[in-house]
């Protein structure tokens, strides 16, 4: 069991690598004019080229950076504001938990895809735009799972013994609570990143994301612009971006399986 997640934090790290390393990998710069538009593959360029003479296979290479990117930069800010939410609405009531709770119910009820496109289009193209917009859909699920998670231990002998001889509640939470729900922040850092790599696709590829940025997104979002799907070229310019959206969810799927059955590091003395 334990060779899925290996294989997973492999090609992750394959990835990262092409993220943070793409000019020593990529035979070309993706925004130079290298040979003639929408060239097949050949020994001078793997993947052809676009319609205006890009090397498609750099872009490939460097829409790593912008895709992986969003999608972790998003997966940090979402989970740690759904963390905070949760742990706060976890350790404590009043009416404020009660505000924060409604908040994520209404959140979770609105459709997923629906609301990135709406709030995507009311802000405009672009990469801090995609990335805000993301992050404001995506941080109520951990905030209820993480609560969830809090609850279920906040009742534990170990926690109320705590309570009994005087320790604050800010110890309690990270000494007791955040190494318990370590594992599930973990998981929905990986659930998070893995969803918005998606959703980032799918705004570029609908015009509602950064044009200048080479992203896996933007790659489909001009290859349909310029007629790609209806000739050859979409077989070594849609496929590989596609391919790397895929091969990228099923790394960090293999991750948070892994992650998920992984011991808990709450303790139950």
């Amino acid at each position: 069991m334990k060779t899925f997640p290996r294989l997973g934090w492999v090609l992750f790290l394959a990835l990262v690598l092409l993220a943070i390393f793409p000019e020593k990998i990529a035979p070309y710069d993706p925004k130079d004019y290298v040979g003639r538009p929408l060239s097949a593959p050949s020994a001078a360029f793997l993947l052809g080229t676009n319609d205006i003479g890009q090397d498609l296979l750099s872009e490939l290479i460097w829409g790593t950076r912008a895709s992986l990117s969003t999608g972790l930069i998003v997966a940090a800010l979402a989970v740690t504001l759904g963390s905070l939410v949760g742990i706060y609405s976890g350790v404590y009531s009043g009416w404020t938990e009660s505000l924060l709770m409604r908040l994520v119910d209404i959140t979770l009820v609105l459709p997923y895809l629906p609301l990135v496109i709406l709030v995507g289009a009311y802000l405009g193209p672009g990469q801090r735009n995609v990335v805000l917009v993301l992050t404001l859909v995506s941080w109520a699920g951990p905030a209820r799972l993480i609560r969830s998670g809090v609850l279920a231990l906040r009742g534990r002998p170990y926690i109320e013994a705590a309570r009994a001889l005087g320790s604050s509640s800010g110890r309690i939470i990270f000494r007791h609570l955040l190494p318990g729900v370590r594992n599930l922040i973990l998981t929905q850092v990986v659930l998070v990143a893995s969803l918005s790599i998606l959703a980032e696709a799918s705004l570029s590829f609908l015009g509602l994301g950064d044009p200048s940025a080479k992203s896996w997104g933007t790659m489909l979002y001009f290859a349909r612009a310029s007629g790609a799907f209806l000739g050859k070229s979409w077989q070594w310019w849609v496929l590989p971006a596609g391919g790397m959206i895929a091969l990228t969810v099923i790394s960090l799927a293999l991750i948070s399986y892994g992650l998920e059955i992984r011991p808990s590091g709450n303790k139950s003395r």
